[in-house]
């Protein structure tokens, strides 16, 4: 019996941001988990330092001496586009400050100038599914891709125009042992996640889970948050969401 199933990445069916602390650990809040399947792409690549090349010759002009140390990875870089201008994950991966009206989102503001928009960091878990023989796998059909450490910006041109508007943010990836077995308790392997990423066959993705959502890392259940409110405490330059702990990113309306 062969010891894998053989099986190709086709397409993505989900794609989970988590916000993190400090220390790279999960937060846990009602707005610190974002979960949609509009995506478009996430592309990631890993990046790798040269090593040093050395080469000396003797007098006759030929090589004598050489040694070429090997190539080590750095970090990873990712680009993630979506289909929408959506505020909440914007704000979410790019900082800045979430507009609400009457407890729903309905616009979104940059970080200030000279502010940091990445933060500290969010994890990023993308689904895609296992296709063997022309059709998805019926045991284990999905590939769960973690990449535990991205910091994240807005990126490429925003063209309002006669077609879609871009909306794709980069940045690069570590890793971050902080996250464990996930924001749900899924991930089998939380002993690996000091690497910029990892992935692995499984029989579940977050089919239809769609916005902010509150996960229990005992159950794997998510509860889905359906409003949203300003908590009053004041936006001020160095938080817009990656501030201290409560700091406030969602901004009512004035007349809420």
């Amino acid at each position: 019996m062969a010891t894998q199933e053989n099986a190709a990445s086709v397409q993505g069916a989900a794609i989970r941001v988590t916000r993190l602390d400090a220390a790279g650990n999960l937060l846990t809040g009602p707005h610190d988990s974002y979960t949609m399947n509009s995506f478009m792409r996430v592309t990631f690549t890993p990046e790798y330092e040269e090593g040093d090349e050395i080469t000396e010759k003797g007098a006759d002009g030929t090589v004598c001496v050489t040694f070429k140390a090997p190539d080590t990875l750095k970090r990873l870089t990712m680009e993630i586009a979506i289909c929408e201008p959506d505020p909440e994950f914007s704000a979410l991966v790019g900082g800045g400050v979430l507009l609400t009206r009457e407890g729903k989102s309905v616009g979104w503001a940059t970080t200030q100038v000279g502010e940091n928009p990445s933060g500290n960091g969010v994890a990023v878990e993308v689904w895609s599914y296992a296709v063997a023989d022309g059709k998805k796998a019926s045991t284990n059909p999905y590939f769960h891709w973690v990449f535990p450490y991205v910091t994240l910006r807005q990126s490429g041109d925003r063209v309002i125009e006669n077609g879609l508007l871009a909306n794709t943010f980069s940045g690069e990836g570590l890793g971050n042992l902080n996250f464990g077995e996930g924001p749900d308790g899924r991930w089998e392997w939380p002993t690996i996640t000091n690497r910029p990423y990892s992935y692995a066959r499984t029989d579940y993705a977050p089919i239809g889970v769609s916005g902010w959502t509150q996960w229990s890392n005992t159950t794997g259940v998510g509860t889905p948050i359906t409003s949203l409110s300003d908590t009053g405490s004041g936006i001020t330059l160095g938080q817009g969401g990656w501030g201290a702990s409560g700091a406030d990113y969602i901004l009512d309306a004035d007349d809420d």
